[in-house]
């Protein structure tokens, strides 16, 4: 029996930081090596970042790449190191991981199975590969491949297995949506019980625009019993000892096993990690908030602190004619909670400017839709006021419920530079206030903003459920129609009114000028508007 110390570098790159990624890369191979581990892997395309897109049609980033790739191979001495990144030869671009010992690439594998599915548009750029070759390190066969190399039945796991490969390395971008990790488990379990092999599966983690990468590297054995597992939403240096060849009777080595958080948890902690990134990434010290008193800037008040700190947060509370008085009391109370500093400036003479300035166009017509947008435009002008005066990240607040529905309004409350719960619904922003809750052992938000009816209260009296279905009714028709591509006779099969259904299809199919114009957001769940949902604005096809 071959015994092997591997580690899995579970890192958080940065789209084309060249500099920083090689810096991180030799950090974690010193750290590597100094912890006796005979072989190190990274990530996918870890040297560039990913996915980088059409930054891969600039000859400079490539230039960048390659430059890179060979300061991080001079590093490698006393180690054999796995790096992922992007090899370009005279036929093209392929997606790549590179053997380094001893200063030297010693073996490439180009990925065969290019994803073009979903956020995925990988054939855009890349050449597939042709080759399923077998490494030998440290006297161990190793069958190398890339990310949805391993999801195919018959990928070039079987054929390198087939070969005499004991250990299949795959070094993964696999972006997070709630439950993927489950799923992702098994398939490596399959793999490696299907073919008798030990797999080793190294991700990525961080956040990067829309998509949040969750890590959990893990370690299977050919019996397919997971032996070593990092953690979820965090760097970390797995480091487990490996006896290839045989049953795994050896525990005394070295190895982790990392709990998986709770659903609730996992999707907070996936909000946590993209918000930021994505503040820290394109260079954001502070952030702005609009709180109206309600759940959802409640809960991204709450995201916020816990990504970038309190001291970075600000809240601003911007009370017209029709907010309830309890709405700035239930968010002053919030920002205490909170410890994030808080401002006010009421709409109220801005507001009457705008109706008296309109007076004379609106002669004779009764007030409607118009008369409450306005409000919501002018406090999206009063957020970018301030973040354009002090240069703080304006977090959008809507639900992803909303943002199915267009139950929201262009350039007042869609106005942001961050849509922290845009692929959240309604639902589930309640279960997560909840959670958020129960980890601060207090009411952190205040029960009271859970307990309260939603309302956008631009009119007397007005409710949430006044122009919309009950969330619990309209979150799983939208699921069903957005995430599922249920067809609205499919979605009235399984039991839900007709007239419903057909009315929330319509709004749908005619929000999506209003979506292709709101900011990026955190994708949480299989199928997130934008990368994943990308349909035509002119578009007459309608219901099925």
């Amino acid at each position: 029996m071959k015994k092997l110390r591997l580690a899995q570098a579970q890192i958080n790159t940065t789209v084309g930081d060249f500099s920083g990624n090689v810096r991180l890369i030799s950090e974690y191979l010193i750290k590597a090596r100094d912890a006796g581990a005979d072989l190190v892997v990274f990530p996918e395309m870890t040297v560039c970042g990913y996915p980088p897109e059409d930054l891969l049609l600039k000859p400079g980033f490539i230039a960048a790449n390659g430059k890179a790739m060979s300061e991080v191979a001079a590093v490698v001495q006393g180690i054999t190191a796995v790096v992922g990144f992007v090899d370009c030869r005279p036929e093209g671009l392929f997606n790549a991981a590179a053997v380094i010992q001893d200063g030297q690439i010693t073996g490439i594998y180009h990925k065969i199975h290019l994803p073009n599915y979903g956020v995925f548009d990988e054939q855009r750029y890349f050449q597939p590969g042709q080759a399923c070759p077998v490494f030998t390190i440290r006297g161990v066969k190793v069958g190398l491949n890339v990310c949805e190399d391993i999801w195919r039945d018959n990928g070039p796991t079987a054929g390198q297995a087939a070969a005499g490969a004991e250990l299949i390395l795959n070094i993964s971008a696999s972006p997070y949506h709630h439950g993927k990790y489950l799923v992702r488990e098994q398939m490596l379990k399959s793999r490696a019980l299907d073919h008798g092999v030990s797999v080793a599966f190294c991700n990525l983690v961080g956040g990067q625009d829309e998509l949040v990468f969750d890590g959990a590297s893990l370690v299977v054995d050919r019996q397919g019993t997971v032996i070593a597992r990092a953690g979820q939403f965090n760097e970390e240096l797995l480091i487990t000892d490996l006896s290839v060849g045989g049953i795994d009777t050896d525990k005394s080595g070295l190895r982790r096993m990392a709990g998986l958080l709770e659903p609730d948890a996992e999707v907070y902690q996936a909000l946590v990690t993209g918000t930021r990134d994505y503040i820290t990434k394109n260079g954001f010290q502070h952030v702005i908030i609009g709180l109206s008193g309600g759940l959802d800037s409640s809960l991204v008040a709450a995201v916020a602190v816990d990504a970038v700190g309190a001291e970075h947060v600000n809240g601003l509370i911007m009370p017209s004619r029709f907010s309830s008085p309890v709405s700035a009391e239930y968010a002053g109370q919030l920002a205490a909670n909170l410890g994030i500093k808080v401002f006010s400036i009421p709409i109220e003479e801005v507001y009457s400017a705008y109706l008296d300035n309109l007076a004379g166009v609106f002669t004779g017509l009764n007030a409607d839709v118009t008369e409450e947008n306005i409000q919501a435009r002018i406090r999206g002008n009063l957020l970018m006021a301030l973040s354009n005066k002090f240069g703080w990240l304006v977090l959008n607040t809507g639900n992803k419920s909303e943002v199915a529905t267009g139950y929201t309004t262009l350039y007042g409350d869609m106005a942001g530079g961050f849509a922290v719960i845009k692929d959240v619904p309604k639902t589930l922003a309640y279960e997560l206030c909840k959670h958020r809750n129960r980890q601060a052992g207090r009411d952190l938000i205040p029960q009271a903003i859970i307990n309260r009816a939603p309302s956008a209260e631009l009119r007397p009296e007005q409710k949430d459920s006044d122009s919309l279905p009950p969330y619990d009714v309209l979150d799983p028709i939208l699921s069903a129609y957005v995430e599922e591509d249920r067809s609205v006779p499919e979605i009235i099969a399984q039991g839900y009114d007709a007239a419903t259904v057909r009315r929330i299809a319509r709004l749908v199919d005619s929000s999506e000028y209003k979506r292709r114009q709101s900011p990026p957001g955190v994708k949480i769940t299989p199928k997130a508007f934008g990368r994943d949902r990308r349909l035509p604005i002119t578009n007459k096809f309608r219901g099925a």
